[in-house]
């Protein structure tokens, strides 16, 4: 039976029959039905990549397989979120490598979609850390795929979007943490060029992100708040925390109730959010320590927080643009601003150096936005994919909905080695999703 399904942004939905497995073996006979499929973790990517009229759930292959407290290593089952994984590492003092901003996510959607954290200037995206894993092919042959072993299908399944197989096995290194807490500092930036040069003047922080008014003009375009943090060793924290130091934190979380009406959201209301954000530092720059919850997933702490944008959904717009390409991040900026378009969500990281065949990060700057689904969006939005190109930039899949196949032609220059790759594993285009057939990475049957 079909039910209606979406991911993260809500947009698009579709009908789809999904299936589930607990074992290998029923995997198995899942993949050898001839109808066409698309893996599917915790649904957490935000548009269409993992939207299929039939989807094969990962969520029950959820399993630990083994854990090396004294050297970091973890091997887990593809389902398995990165929530369930940080209450088995942290109490024996590890930490992920690499994390998005919210921990609901599995390990296999993280690396089908090469997942960056606020450390990617320092530590790269998930496959860096990524020791090997299994595979499932369309021709239900494992495979085990690695930097050293069939590793040119291990690149393009690292930000793949799920396309070259089912991901059930990763082996992964973690990273040794003293306590489960974030020694943070934030400073405020009067603006863009503040900013800027704020994030030279720490770039040696390992984790760096900044939340960006994306509505203000004049003197003050762009004024932001950089958030910076390390993990904090035992003689930083108090006596009190100290008793304790890997202690996992106590999660309070409220759930957004209902789909606000699309009205609530519109420029004045954004605006409002901004200036009592903004404002709410009364200091220059405030330096405390927090759990690892509210620094690395404080959206997290608000379960359907997605219901903020109302029953139509939202896309979120994350683009890169090289360092050299600043007067580009600028004229996106201010096109948002004109079209009154900001977002309570605006993001803005600096990446360091990686060059992948599909993963998103390359060395520049890259902004998130949240943009609720509303007339003339989608043409705006189209508008805006120009001047990524312009100035050599590129689009993230993971949260893409809406980008035209040009768009991604356009900003990954190993596109053409991807799809033969695609071809060569999944020859028939039984693995595809909405997204792929959109994009034209499989051929529409």
């Amino acid at each position: 039976m079909k039910t209606k399904i979406a991911n993260w942004g809500n947009y698009p939905v579709i009908e789809s029959k999904e299936e589930r497995f607990v074992f290998a073996d029923q995997l198995d006979t899942l993949i050898k039905d001839q109808q066409p499929f698309i893996a599917r973790g915790n649904g957490r990517c935000y548009g269409d990549a993992s939207l299929s009229a039939r989807t094969i759930s990962t969520l029950k292959f959820d399993k630990v397989l083994s854990f090396n407290a004294d050297a970091g290593f973890f091997e887990c089952q593809s389902g398995i979120t990165l929530d369930q994984i940080l209450a088995v590492i942290v109490p024996k003092g590890w930490f992920l490598p690499v994390t998005p901003g919210t921990k609901f996510i599995t390990i296999g959607g993280a690396l089908a979609s090469d997942v960056h954290g606020k450390n990617h200037h320092v530590d790269g995206s998930i496959s860096n850390h990524v020791i090997e894993f299994d595979m499932v092919l369309a021709s239900d042959e494992v495979v085990t795929c690695s930097p050293v072993n069939n590793s040119e299908l291990f690149e393009a399944t690292c930000g793949g979007m799920g396309l070259t197989g089912v991901i059930t096995r990763v082996k992964f290194r973690l990273k040794k943490i003293e306590t489960s807490l974030i020694r943070q500092k934030q400073v405020k930036a009067a603006n863009l060029q503040e900013l800027i040069e704020l994030f030279d003047t720490y770039k040696d922080y390992t984790y760096s992100v900044a939340w960006i008014d994306c509505l203000k003009k004049g003197a003050h375009f762009g004024r932001s708040i950089l958030i910076l943090g390390e993990h904090a060793t035992i003689a930083e924290v108090n006596e009190n925390q100290r008793s304790n130091p890997l202690a996992l934190p106590v999660n309070k979380q409220i759930v957004f109730p209902i789909n606000m009406p699309g009205w609530v959201l519109n420029k004045f209301t954004v605006k409002a959010f901004n200036f009592l954000y903004y404002a709410k530092n009364l200091k220059k720059e405030i330096n405390n320590i927090v759990s690892y919850e509210p620094f690395f997933y404080p959206l997290d702490k608000v379960l359907h927080w997605n219901r903020l944008y109302g029953k139509k959904g939202f896309v979120q717009y994350q683009f890169v643009l090289p360092l050299n390409a600043r007067q580009g991040l600028v004229e996106i900026m201010n096109r948002i601003s004109d079209e009154g378009l900001g977002s309570f969500l605006a993001v803005l990281k600096v990446f360091g150096k990686q060059e992948s065949m599909i993963s998103f990060p390359k060395e520049g700057y890259t902004l998130a936005l949240d943009f609720p689904i509303r007339k003339g969006l989608l043409d705006f939005l189209d508008e805006l994919d120009e001047l990524v190109l312009k100035y050599n930039g590129r689009l993230y899949m993971s949260k893409d909905a809406r980008m035209k196949p040009q768009m991604l032609t356009g900003g990954y220059p190993e596109l053409e080695k991807f799809k033969s790759i695609i071809k060569r594993y999944n020859p028939d285009g039984k693995i595809r999703s909405v997204q792929s057939d959109r994009l034209l990475l499989t051929e529409i049957k």
